[in-house]
């Protein structure tokens, strides 16, 4: 028996040295596993809020109006100068800024 009761030690511990080195190899790929994951998740994280950045960016600024008629505008000044809210040098000023 006491070959019986050593065979069945020796097992024992053969399926336990297994049990521990196979437990540590799930234990170390269930973390590189899990860095992987994290890593994935950041990278996607980033993207997500560079997205976000440029879906909530302030809108640009409007084009300038177009130009005025210059017929138009001298129109209005000579209207203003007939009022008498401008005077002749003012009016001349304002007429040579149009038409240069």
């Amino acid at each position: 028996m006491p070959g019986l009761l050593r065979g069945v030690a020796r097992t024992a511990v053969v399926a336990g040295t297994a049990t521990a080195v196979s437990g540590r190899v799930q234990r170390r790929q269930a973390e590189r596993f899990a860095e992987r994951d994290q890593a994935i998740a950041a990278n996607r994280g980033a993207g997500y809020q560079q997205g976000a950045q440029a879906a909530y960016q302030q809108p640009q600024a409007p084009p300038p109006p177009p130009p005025a008629d210059p017929i138009e505008q001298l129109k209005e000044l000579a209207a203003l100068k007939q009022q008498g809210i401008l005077t002749d040098e003012e009016f001349a000023q304002q007429k040579a800024r149009i038409l240069a």
